[in-house]
């Protein structure tokens, strides 16, 4: 896999090259300080994996993120964890290392981002969009997976949210998990599913969507910071 670092810290420039060293299917093709300097560069070369830091001089990382056409898989690097929620939407992005961090680690990112180029981006994007029925008081109501913000559990029920409406029914939280993307969709309590394109913010225990406070269980928690891309 080609790759790039977009870092402006030598120190942690001289990491991400020694660990790319480390890494025999991984080539180091070039080295930028600023996002700029890269944009032209990725223009005219095949790149399949960005090391990105967000704090940068001339544009944040997760600005420029968003100038890309077609971005490869994106490698987030920073010393500030709190930026994890605010990438939440830019799926290009397939980890994030915050400062300082491991080779177990850095390698860790770099099997998912073999695994994103590996898997084709098209099965996740028609199963976002993919659209199911589900059946309310006789009456089947279509819904499109990707604009769901939650899904609650209260005993026999299931409740589904979107920005629009809640549609309640006789149900069991286990049978979702085959129905939703599982990069897009994960479980955080024990009566909840998130979409973590709606997430806004986490405080503690509680994971806020919108206008909505989500609890966070505590055997859930570890394993959301992962997914989160935290850890």
């Amino acid at each position: 896999m080609n790759c790039i670092i977009i870092e402006d810290e030598i120190p942690a420039q001289n990491i991400l090259r020694h660990f790319t060293d480390k890494v025999p299917n991984l080539n180091l093709i070039d080295t930028f300080k600023a996002a700029i300097e890269a944009n032209s560069f990725l223009n005219s070369n095949t790149v399949d994996v960005i090391f990105l830091d967000i704090n940068l001089p001339d544009i944040s990382g997760l600005d420029f993120i968003k100038t890309i056409k077609n971005p490869p898989a994106i490698i987030m690097t920073t010393a500030y964890p709190d930026y994890a929620v605010s990438s939440f939407e830019l799926d290009t992005i397939v980890d994030y290392l915050v400062k300082p961090f491991s080779f177990d680690r850095f390698l860790k990112a770099i099997n998912k981002a073999k695994d994103r180029i590996e898997t084709p981006k098209s099965n996740t994007k028609e199963k976002a969009e993919e659209t199911i029925f589900i059946n309310v008081d006789k009456t089947l109501h279509k819904l499109t997976l990707n604009t769901i913000l939650y899904i609650e559990s209260d005993r026999n029920y299931i409740t589904v949210v979107t920005e629009t409406q809640k549609l309640s029914y006789i149900d069991a939280l286990k049978n979702w998990h085959s129905k939703l993307p599982e990069n897009q969709f994960f479980q955080v309590h024990k009566s909840f599913i998130i979409n973590r394109k709606f997430v806004d913010k986490i405080s503690g225990n509680t994971l806020f969507i919108k206008d909505h406070k989500i609890p966070i269980g505590r055997t859930y928690k570890q394993d959301l910071l992962k997914q989160l891309k935290i850890i």
